[in-house]
């Protein structure tokens, strides 16, 4: 469970946070001030920092959350902060977003808004610490990926010259291949590589929170709009955009989003000013947005947009060149992380490692050897530490004598109906893990579920 710790001076400003969050599953820790908060820090395993900006010293300037944010610098406790401050000041929000917030909540707030802030974060640092296990796609000097394989070393070498263009990017690929990273290494060789490089998962976006999120709001736009709050394409303005999971889009929010892809124009919300965004635009998915277009569910026009550069990057399967190199080089990450240097692989482990088929790519290679690490006792790790599957060969064969004996002959219509039913019923009616493991977005999902007049409570009972 993550465990959000809430510094306030106020008790009550504390309570309300606590119990909001309290609802949607979170634990939470409550602080006083800075002081005590660091002092929690250090005993204590921390997912995300709720963070008043004005304490002791002062009403309005937010002098005391800021130095907070310079200390938690110093200890390199990599925790997310979302600040909160009762003072309409986007100069704070700035300064604070400059030393590692990654948000900002006016107070008071509406629960709706505070609640999607902490989990499209929470969300985004898992992400992150991914990603953070993906570094070993690049290598120590110059952030160029391991890429022992021609595909990728194509793949790289095209993503390099790409990078010299303001053009938009797409990248493709499934998930765990290191989408967000080859974002990250365009942004670091291109021209704006010293300007801000800042990521949006859209699919963590609450479709009524999409225009504040990408384009800001000023106060009195909406009901709960109490102050003015900046935008996306405002912060990441002469730098990289990156919109990770740009499939999860909602139709009716496609026509906003290519508005300012073609004209590089936008106006926030609540204010009749126009503004320009230069912004260079990186997307990735790992649909098919192709046949998303077809399904009525992605316009055409906004995939040209977005795809004046295709990138795509191969599952680890296609590439098995690169899979004892990455094991290698992950092995020697997590060893140091976990104080076990000096471990090594065995033949057996190598063996198995090239023979697997990585249905979950790097991602789940560096899980595993993390796993391996943990668990071995001793140094040479051996193929039984890695705890894999049945070698892709054998899975296949049994998937595919079973499919041949169980899968009955039906119209396409009715066997979606039945494969969404079966779906439905073995996740417990989640319809977004049914979705996901169909591999159907939460908007396509329920569109299938509306169109074949499925009962989510008789799936449910």
């Amino acid at each position: 469970m993550d465990t959000i710790l809430v510094i306030d001076d106020q008790a009550d400003v504390r309570m309300a946070a606590i119990v909001a969050l309290n609802q949607i599953g979170y634990q939470c820790i409550e602080a006083q001030g800075p002081e005590q908060a660091l002092e929690i820090i250090s005993s204590t395993a921390i997912s995300l920092i709720l963070l008043d900006m004005n304490f002791k010293l002062d009403t309005t300037s937010g002098a005391e959350g800021l130095r907070f944010l310079q200390q938690l610098q110093t200890l390199s406790a990599n925790i997310p902060v979302v600040v909160m401050t009762a003072w309409a000041s986007v100069d704070v929000a700035v300064k604070a977003m400059q030393l590692g917030a990654v948000d900002f909540v006016e107070k008071p707030w509406n629960n709706l808004r505070l609640t999607a802030v902490v989990q499209q974060q929470l969300k985004q640092q898992k992400t992150n610490h991914d990603n953070a296990c993906l570094k070993a796609l690049h290598s120590t000097s110059d952030a160029n990926y391991i890429a022992l394989s021609a595909t990728m070393q194509q793949l790289l070498a095209r993503a390099k010259r790409a990078a010299q263009t303001n053009a938009s990017i797409l990248i493709t690929g499934e998930n765990g291949t290191g989408k967000s990273l080859l974002a990250h290494y365009i942004h670091q060789h291109s021209n704006r590589s010293e300007q801000r490089f800042v990521s949006v998962n859209i699919g963590a976006i609450a479709p009524s929170l999409f225009e504040s999120e990408l384009f800001g709001h000023k106060k009195g736009a909406f009901t709960d709009a109490k102050e003015d709050r900046l935008g996306r394409f405002e912060i990441a303005n002469s730098g990289t955009l990156f919109l990770d999971e740009i499939a999860t889009l909602p139709l009716e929010l496609q026509s906003k989003m290519l508005r300012v892809l073609e004209s590089q124009e936008f106006e926030v919300l609540g204010s009749s000013q126009t503004k320009i965004a230069d912004v260079r635009i990186i997307a990735a998915t790992n649909a098919e947005l192709a046949k998303a277009i077809e399904e009525g569910e992605f316009r055409r026009d906004l995939l040209f947009r977005l795809n004046t550069i295709e990138l795509h990057i191969p599952p680890l399967r296609e590439r098995p060149e690169d899979i004892v190199e990455l094991a290698n080089h992950l092995l020697a990450t997590h060893s140091k992380k976990y104080q076990r240097e000096g471990l090594s692989l065995s033949a057996a482990a190598t063996a198995a490692l090239t023979q697997y088929s990585w249905p979950g790519n790097v991602r789940e290679l560096s899980h595993c050897i993390e796993r391996a690490v943990i668990m071995s006792d001793n140094d040479n790790i051996d193929a039984n530490d890695l705890i894999l599957a049945q070698p892709s060969s054998e899975v296949s064969t049994s998937h595919s004598a079973a499919a041949n004996q169980s899968l009955p002959l039906l119209p396409l219509e009715e066997l979606e109906k039945q494969m969404i039913q079966k779906a439905l019923a073995e996740f417990n009616g989640n319809v977004i893990a049914a979705g996901e493991f169909l591999g159907l977005s939460k908007s396509a999902i329920y569109r299938r579920i509306d169109k074949h007049q499925l009962d989510l409570k008789e799936v449910d009972s």
